[in-house]
């Protein structure tokens, strides 16, 4: 594995794959107030790209743009609906298409209520994960080694982990619904931006 560090956006000479795995990092979990801190991608190829964003960026980051605006690149999450709803409010982009493993999970492995990502690396892949820096400053102009490993194991295993449940989708006949899932998740981001964070708006209840 290897973890190259950029700031503010991608080098203007990296190859894109044919998907990439996505995960971010923000001061906290209140989508207005908590500022994105750090992009992590992988390509699959089992190196991790990580883009930092100091105190008072600007967010213009053409290159990083350019992939998350390509709809011929497939982006893969986990819990993307956080992820998709960050980097909209503070990038202006929609991510599409998507892929959301902890959403493919739930749909799949009825069988347990497990679905987080270190759950199913363990489960599916035999990857132990450390959560240690879940809770961390990533705010912090200089981030630790141990910042970099976390976040690099965010997205290292979410293409392989992608196969395996679509394996699992195909068994059980759930594919298109997985897709259709996916593909509400922009819709599902915006209404969090603009004030719909906890309310169903497809329950019956008023």
């Amino acid at each position: 594995m290897t973890i190259y560090l950029h700031q503010h956006d991608l080098p203007d000479d990296l190859a894109f794959g044919g998907s990439v795995a996505i995960d971010t990092e923000t001061m906290g979990l209140n989508l207005t107030r908590d500022r994105l801190c750090l992009v992590q991608l992988s390509f699959g190829n089992g190196d991790a790209h990580l883009v930092q964003f100091p105190v008072g960026s600007d967010y213009s980051s053409p290159n990083l743009r350019r992939l998350l605006q390509d709809s011929s690149i497939p982006k893969l999450f986990h819990f993307a609906r956080f992820d998709i709803a960050s980097i909209k409010a503070y990038m202006g982009v929609t991510c599409t298409p998507v892929y959301c493993t902890k959403m493919a999970s739930r749909l799949v492995r009825t069988f347990t209520d497990r679905h987080s990502l270190k759950e199913l690396c363990k489960e599916l892949l035999g990857v132990e994960l450390s959560k240690q820096h879940q809770s961390s400053d990533w705010g912090q102009s200089v981030l630790t080694e141990e910042q970099k490993i976390y976040a690099a194991n965010d997205v290292l295993y979410l293409h392989k982990l992608r196969d395996q449940l679509d394996v699992m989708l195909e068994r059980e006949g759930r594919k298109d619904l997985a897709q259709a899932c996916f593909d509400f998740l922009p819709a599902r981001a915006e209404l969090d931006l603009t004030g719909w964070p906890e309310i169903d708006i497809f329950a019956h209840n008023s």
